[in-house]
């Protein structure tokens, strides 16, 4: 099995916002002042001079446009020779951005870099197209794929995916169940404080998640009705809901961390990206994670941590049968069915989530990040754990 070269980039430090339900708590924040404290807190905390940095990578989906990673890195107060690079593949731009940033190290294109997502889906701009006549046809969202091949929602998507695959309403009320008592269990044993950075939202500063749900059991989840196709299995309670948020990580050379006195890190081994059928664009992680594993000759059963975002149980259900992965390694302290889906943040979510569990884990432990995108498209990402 490959192992990581001594001059791998490494992953030292990670950083989030509180994940809010759209409409809420960070309701009116645009995304660029979701992200700026992020950035801000990464420099602070890794003593990380500004000047070093290359370049700030963010993933975004639904935003205005305009570079907000640019915008994000000024709000910052970093320095203007510091410029940013804004990344669209949509839930998967988080993680992309992340691997981005870790090829552009790679590749000698700098010494550190600033990586995640930002989504303020509560102040997404509305959505409209010219008309002939000079008048405004608003829409939904954007188009994913061509009619011809079909583009359907996402939770149509989610629903074929569970029934192909097998995966029945009570398997996925069950996952749904675990992830919020694991992300309460986590945010009761002060598991999240160390990744959290409050942020001043309109009703006050925000500094915790407000996702999981306490009230939550098996009878209430039983009880919703089927939200995307009738007779269907995918509901409301086993479907993610939609958050505003950022996350960020620092992305540095060996030599770089050393100096920054970080005493262990993530050593990236590599990513896969793949397409797979948009009417299945669930399954996009689990096709990305299968090609990545085989080429780093990694078993399945050699992973000792997962994340991989929560859009909908049956996805992630179908994705983990697909791969053979043990669940008990797969998002321990919960994820986007409780915490909720940032969309272009969600991927680097994940990142930071794995950051933090790699504390309790040895050197040498290797970890996986992986996401489905709307389009049809998955990424994978694998990291393992190094002494600096």
């Amino acid at each position: 099995m490959p192992v990581p070269s001594a001059d791998a980039p490494v992953l030292v430090l990670g950083r989030r916002t509180p994940l809010a339900r759209a409409g809420t708590l960070l309701d009116g924040v645009p995304v660029h002042r979701l992200l700026a404290p992020v950035l801000r807190s990464l420099l602070v905390d890794s003593g990380l001079d500004p000047e070093h940095l290359a370049d700030v990578v963010v993933g975004n989906a639904v935003g205005a446009g305009g570079n907000p990673a640019r915008l994000a890195a000024l709000e910052a107060g970093l320095p203007l020779s510091v410029p940013g690079l804004t990344v669209d593949r949509q839930c998967g731009s988080g993680l992309d951005a992340v691997v981005l940033a870790c090829r552009l190290a790679q590749a000698g294109a700098g010494r550190a870099f600033l990586a995640g997502g930002a989504e303020s889906i509560s102040t997404a701009p509305l959505r409209g197209r010219r008309r002939q006549d000079g008048g405004v046809e608003f829409y939904r969202r954007a188009q994913f794929a061509p009619e011809h091949l079909g583009d359907p929602d996402m939770g149509a998507a989610a629903e074929t995916v569970a029934r192909e695959h097998g995966i029945g309403r009570e398997r996925q009320d069950a996952y749904a169940l675990r992830s919020h008592r694991r992300a309460l269990a986590a945010a009761e044993a002060e598991a999240f404080e160390d990744e959290l950075v409050p942020v001043a939202g309109p009703r006050g500063e925000v500094r915790a998640d407000n996702g999981p749900r306490p009230a939550l059991t098996a009878r209430l989840l039983a009880r919703f009705p089927a939200a995307f196709e009738a007779g269907g299995t995918v509901t409301a309670g086993n479907s993610c809901g939609d958050a505003d948020g950022a996350a960020a990580v620092l992305v540095t050379d060996p030599a770089t961390a050393q100096g920054l006195g970080v005493p262990a890190g993530l050593a990236f081994r590599g990513a896969a990206t793949v397409g797979v059928d948009p009417a299945r664009l669930g399954l996009g992680a689990a096709v990305a994670a299968r090609q990545l594993l085989t080429e780093q000759g990694v078993p399945v059963e050699a992973l000792a941590a997962v994340e991989f975002n929560e859009a909908f149980a049956g996805q992630v259900l179908a994705c983990t049968d697909l791969l053979g992965l043990d669940e008990q390694v797969l998002n321990a302290e919960g994820g986007a069915l409780a915490l909720g889906h940032a969309y272009g943040a969600s991927g680097a979510v994940s990142m930071v989530r794995l950051l933090a569990r790699s504390r309790a884990l040895p050197p040498g432990s290797l970890l996986l990040a992986m996401i489905s995108s709307a389009g049809g498209m998955g990424t994978a990402a694998l990291f393992e754990k190094v002494a600096l």
